[in-house]
């Protein structure tokens, strides 16, 4: 005689396999969620002064009023020099000065650019070599606010014994309207999240030892995309 075959029997496994999946995007959403919510609260609403002064001051560019701003903080005694870090391969000091018609003298005493650096990551490479050469200890980094979450992660990884210090750019747009009202500034902050975890993630696998993209050299080896005077893609 054959046993009674149960018909629910064949359909557990499925059915547990379907929960674990569901369960694990559900995680995997709230995960997100908080971390986006987290990141968020890194950001700064308003520019605040560095509460020191530092050694140098580094001003990564991309974004609008970066380096005008990281000019005050020059000429009002916060950093010995500043290194301007991503300035398009074609510009010249003279370039930069004439849109910053009130701080010229200090760009022929106290201003380094720097022409290699096409990413976060060779911005702090870059910021580096130019500290370590100059003795700096401490620097003072200069970027938009959305950015500096990236910034500081990269930076704090490529110099760990450098006191860092954020000056943080709100853009107009960000004062004058809730960033949740605006879909272009929540698919750049989404898209920014996106980047900083992606930095989190290889520069904790690198702590490691495990190096997924090793930087071979931080000038490309072949022709470089078409950037702004003195912008890059940050």
């Amino acid at each position: 005689m054959t046993a009674p075959t149960d018909d629910q029997s064949p359909n557990l496994p499925r059915g547990w396999l379907r929960a674990a999946v569901v369960s694990t995007i559900a995680f995997a959403f709230v995960g997100a969620a908080a971390g986006f919510v987290a990141f968020l609260s890194q950001l700064r609403g308003a520019e605040l002064a560095p509460d020191r002064r530092a050694d140098g001051i580094v001003v990564l560019t991309g974004g609008s009023s970066r380096v005008s701003d990281a000019m005050e903080l020059l000429a009002s005694g916060y950093g010995k020099r500043l290194l301007i870090s991503g300035v398009h391969p074609t510009s010249t000091a003279s370039d930069i000065s004439r849109t910053l018609p009130e701080n010229q003298s200090f760009m022929h005493c106290c201003v380094d650019l720097d022409r290699t650096a096409v990413s976060t990551r060779g911005n702090a490479a870059e910021a580096r070599r130019w500290a370590e050469g100059r003795g700096f200890k401490s620097l003072i980094v200069v970027t938009s606010n959305y950015h500096m979450p990236r910034a500081l992660a990269e930076f704090s990884h490529a110099m760990p014994q450098t006191a860092l210090i954020p000056f943080a750019v709100v853009g107009d747009k960000w004062r004058e309207e809730p960033w949740w009202t605006s879909a272009s500034t929540l698919r750049l902050l989404l898209s920014e999240y996106v980047k900083y975890l992606a930095a989190e993630l290889r520069v904790r696998l690198e702590d490691f030892g495990i190096d997924l993209s090793p930087e071979v050299s931080e000038q490309p080896a072949g022709p470089q995309p078409k950037r702004p005077a003195t912008a890059q893609a940050n």
